[in-house]
């Protein structure tokens, strides 16, 4: 049903009235694990936003309050949350690119244009060059950007209030 948001641009009915719909047909098409198609591209995208939201944060606060750019506040907090933001966003644009060209390619004239993930990161190097894996970037850091801020300023103002030290 996400995908689907190109065909409604183009004049072109959606595929499914609705969720109950869209489970209906897959299942009548593809089989039960039809439902999971799409799993393993969306998995390795979350892998790499969380791997560089978790690392990235927590190494940007040490070096920001190390090196005496500020002590440990919201300000310290703050930085540190663009640095995660930009560095869970650097790295999950190549697999957002790779799951969003899989999902489009479920009909239409992409259909079946990619094998797997590895095939479409190929294909896409190879046609587009390398700058194509990070097409998207400033509107996903502008999604990842807020929710980053509020994330990690909130779970240090948790912190402080349960007692704990955040450095």
């Amino acid at each position: 049903m996400q995908a689907d948001g190109h065909l409604l641009s183009t004049a072109n009915q959606p595929r499914y009235a609705g969720l109950f719909d869209a489970f209906r047909k897959i299942i009548q098409k593809e089989g039960f694990p039809g439902l999971w198609r799409g799993v393993f591209p969306n998995a390795q995208r979350a892998f790499l936003v969380n791997m560089g939201e978790l690392t990235c944060y927590d190494q940007a606060k040490h070096f920001i309050i190390r090196q005496g750019i500020c002590q440990d506040n919201t300000y310290a907090h703050t930085l540190a949350s663009v640095a995660s933001g930009l560095c869970s966003t650097a790295l999950s644009c190549p697999a957002d690119v790779v799951k969003t060209r899989m999902m489009n390619q479920t009909s239409g004239r992409d259909a079946d244009v990619y094998r797997n993930s590895v095939d479409c990161l190929y294909k896409t190097v190879k046609f587009e060059g390398l700058r194509a894996l990070w097409k998207g970037f400033f509107p996903t850091w502008a999604r990842l950007g807020p929710w980053q801020f509020v994330f990690w300023v909130s779970y240090e103002k948790l912190r402080r209030v349960s007692g704990l030290s955040s450095f």
